[in-house]
């Protein structure tokens, strides 16, 4: 029987630390990254704050290489629109050797539900494909 993209998802949970976003808050105040996986047309309607852009299809090639991911020991705070993407990239970071890697758990939505800062695309530095 084929793996479905639930059962990656589910595994994927099982290996990471989903965090709420006050969690998240606390850890990026203390220095961690945010790292947003949306595509590009997503991040349009706002991002967190100083968060860093690299689409999820392009995570593998691209977070080794940037210069605020450089420090595999760094904290670094997964998120996309709902959580699921956020997950998956987040498995993905550990497996390219992050150590101190979380996600943000229900994504962006969450976060901007729980009142949370936001910047729009002109607000921040972003990294782009």
């Amino acid at each position: 029987m084929a793996t479905t993209a639930k059962d990656l998802l589910a595994r994927a949970r099982q290996r990471i630390r989903e965090i709420s976003p006050e969690e998240a808050r606390h850890e990026l105040d203390a220095g961690a990254i945010a790292l947003d996986v949306r595509e590009t047309e997503e991040v349009a309607d706002g991002h967190v704050p100083s968060a860093v852009h690299i689409p999820r299809g392009f995570l593998e090639f691209k977070a080794p290489q940037h210069e605020a991911l450089g420090d595999p020991n760094r904290a670094v705070v997964v998120y996309c629109k709902g959580g699921s993407r956020a997950a998956l990239a987040a498995e993905t970071l550990q497996d390219l050797g992050y150590a101190n890697v979380s996600s943000i758990a229900g994504g962006y939505e969450a976060w901007t539900q729980g009142g949370h800062p936001i910047a729009l695309p002109e607000d921040a530095d972003e990294e782009e494909e």
